[in-house]
């Protein structure tokens, strides 16, 4: 991994002019972005060629989930843009997923399997009628991901312990979630500090709001930089 790319900053904007400012402010210590659902809505493929002009990679989290021909072709646009690492969700199942592989080919971009996103609980899951603890249901979905060809896996921190005790040290982990101590957890429920989060055995930390609203984004980013480094 480049250096200090074990941080990516959420690009959690709907304005090109802001994601632009907040690259320049934090590029020199931050070399992966993430373009979301959000940023990539309101301004498509701009968004990640901007991120690109910049230097930076393109964590591009679109979390495709539809038919397994739809994805794989979602995939290859992906890859033509220049992503360096997109989402796909495991809830797809295993011929999606086996499709967004091959779709990404040998060189393409790493793709990562969400399991469950870091807003949901046990008693969301209940009512999807999944009975399953969280943490039952988040290593299943990851050993599917794993089995079908995926290079990782999006997680919470809070399942990264257990995932490497089951499934080994060679599947990409990606952890949302991470906040600051005494920082609010916003809408995250599954959360852990950065420095625990890496301890743990994550690979790369996805940080939003505690950086980029932050009264010096750079200050910030630096801060949880040092933390894990």
């Amino acid at each position: 991994m480049i250096r200090n790319s074990k941080l990516i900053v959420a690009l959690d904007t709907d304005k090109l002019e802001v994601a632009g400012q907040l690259i320049n402010k934090l590029s020199p210590i931050v070399k992966i972005f993430k373009v979301g659902s959000q940023l990539f809505t309101a301004c498509g493929s701009e968004a990640v060629r901007l991120v690109a002009g910049k230097g930076a990679r393109v964590f591009l989290d679109l979390k495709f989930c539809d038919i397994p021909h739809t994805v794989a072709r979602a995939v290859k646009s992906a890859r033509d843009l220049g992503a360096y690492m997109l989402t796909v969700h495991t809830l797809g199942g295993r011929e999606m997923l086996k499709a967004a592989v091959k779709a990404a080919g040998p060189d393409g971009p790493i793709i990562l399997g969400v399991t469950l996103l870091t807003s949901l609980d046990k008693k969301d899951l209940e009512g999807f009628g999944i009975k399953e603890l969280v943490l039952n249901e988040v290593i299943s979905l990851a050993k599917m991901a794993k089995e079908e060809g995926l290079n990782g896996i999006i997680c919470s921190p809070r399942e990264i312990g257990p995932i490497r005790k089951s499934l080994g040290e060679d599947l990409v982990i990606v952890t949302p979630g991470i906040r600051p101590k005494d920082y609010i957890s916003d809408d995250q429920k599954r959360t852990m500090q950065a420095k625990e989060a890496i301890a743990a055995g994550a690979d790369y930390l996805v940080v939003g709001r505690p950086i980029t609203q932050a009264v010096d984004p750079l200050k910030a980013a630096k801060k949880i930089i040092d933390e894990i480094s």
